[in-house]
């Protein structure tokens, strides 16, 4: 049942205060009608016995003590259906792409609802990403939530894009589907991710939700909620695997922000609300696969760390929440490496329960540690070089340093459009170790060794 109040104390910035309401629940969705006729749409942020907070989607300009306030008595709903794939829509969930009107099979609440723990199956099943650094050093299984960490200025754009193209459960006959949410972007970067799904053939698999930087700030708190709901749909309903991608995080975070200030809340770390921990939890534990249902939602989000700073609030918060971490290398991007992924400070805490044999291969679990301690050797040389020289270096040390030059030359960059799949990983791998001395293989069996060492002759160009 409709109410509808000329109640208006105050409007602070995206916020509208309304006063002499009667039995107004927290979420319902709310209209506001401007005397010109224009009409606003938001929803209930605070209620109580003397106030009722509205945050407003659009720009609060034009509302004044005038304006009309209906309370519609019914929560924040995205309406979702299959044909949602192909799809670009705006923040709101509202289609941008000219294309014909959304008619849905149901509408779901945006809050979703939380999977009861006993009911959540292990994360296990390998999810091909094709870039050799994720799939190799920092596999992503199905159901997972591994954020990447990137700051201003680096391609981590261009590695979403690259994951939307190309990611694939392997041995999988479920249908693979990726819901694409970017918050606060840029008009260029929204043309750009456009063109990218068209161009490529992604979008025919791929739902895309585009709030832009001049979009409303209360816009960007639903976005995410807005893209988990159609997941959960197309997976839970409908059986599908699907990969959602939510960029960049740090926008959505500084909305929230905005939203506190407004409200005049007690600032918690960096102005950041102090309820900011819970707000991250309840997206990014919208991910998982509920036993004896099919389908499954995996989470890639992606958040640029303000001055390159781990210790941000926005990133720390996310690394206590999910299970790892894909860090984007400012000094590798500075060297032309596509795409920079530094490994070193990467981690996936669930990669081991995806590879392996029956997963991927029986020596992945060996080759990753042994690249990870030869190019963590590596690097330390390099610091020692750069004090004492290569004369220094023993004929080993020699050898390490090549490796990790060709590392990086051969495995870390690849390009945004080669897609590797795990075999092709793993063998290119093994041509790296064999640089070094196979008695040096100390993380790799002697039996393992031989098999995968044998004869083999990597065709690396000359440096």
């Amino acid at each position: 049942m409709q109410q509808e109040y000329k109640t208006i104390s105050q409007v602070k910035g995206p916020l509208v205060f309304v006063e002499k309401t009667d039995d107004i629940a927290y979420g319902d969705i709310v209209e506001v009608e401007t005397p010109n006729g224009e009409v606003k749409k938001g929803e209930v942020l605070e209620t109580s016995k003397d106030v009722v907070i509205v945050q407003v989607y659009e720009e609060t300009q034009g509302i004044g003590q005038d304006a009309r306030v209906r309370f519609l008595d019914q929560n924040v709903k995205m309406p979702v259906t299959e044909d949602l794939l192909g799809r670009v829509l705006d923040g709101t969930g509202n289609p941008i792409d000219g294309g014909p009107e959304v008619v849905p099979e149901s509408e779901e609440d945006i809050v979703g609802q939380a999977i009861n723990p006993s009911s959540r199956e292990l994360p296990e099943d390998f999810i091909q990403t094709g870039v050799s650094t994720i799939d190799v050093m920092n596999t992503l299984v199905r159901g997972q939530k591994l954020p990447i960490f990137s700051g201003s200025g680096l391609p981590h754009n261009e590695l979403a894009m690259q994951i939307a193209r190309q990611a694939d459960v392997q041995g999988e006959d479920e249908e693979f589907a990726v819901v694409f949410a970017g918050m606060g972007i840029t008009e260029e970067e929204s043309q750009d991710f456009i063109e990218e799904f068209r161009e490529t053939g992604a979008l025919e698999r791929s739902v895309v939700f585009l709030n832009k930087a001049s979009d409303p700030a209360p816009e960007r708190i639903i976005t995410p909620r807005m893209a988990l709901t159609t997941a959960e749909y197309l997976a839970y309903e409908k059986g599908m695997e699907v990969l959602v991608i939510l960029t960049d995080m740090t926008n959505y975070c500084n909305a929230l922000r905005e939203v506190s200030a407004a409200r005049e809340e007690v600032p918690g770390r960096r102005g950041y609300p102090g309820y900011m921990y819970t707000d991250l939890a309840n997206i990014y534990e919208r991910a998982g696969i509920i036993d004896g249902r099919e389908g499954s939602v995996t989470q890639i989000p992606i958040l640029t760390m303000v001055g390159d700073d781990i210790t941000h609030p926005i990133p720390d918060l996310t690394g206590y929440i999910t299970e790892g971490q894909i860090v984007v290398g400012r000094d590798l991007d500075n060297q032309g490496y596509e795409p920079p992924i530094d490994v070193l400070p990467s981690l996936s805490r669930l990669m081991d329960n995806g590879i392996g044999e029956g997963y991927t291969r029986e020596d992945h679990g060996d080759v990753k540690d042994q690249l990870y301690a030869m190019y963590a050797e590596g690097q330390s040389l390099r610091d020692l070089v750069a004090i004492v020289g290569e004369d220094a270096l023993s004929e080993k040390d020699e050898k390490i340093l090549d490796f990790t030059k060709k590392y990086e030359k051969y495995f870390v960059s690849q390009g945004t459009r080669e897609n590797r799949d795990i075999e092709e990983s793993l063998e290119l791998a093994w041509d790296l170790l064999s640089v070094i001395p196979s008695s040096e293989l100390t993380r790799i069996d002697a039996e393992t060794r031989e098999e995968y060492l044998e004869n083999r002759e990597p065709n690396f160009e000359e440096e």
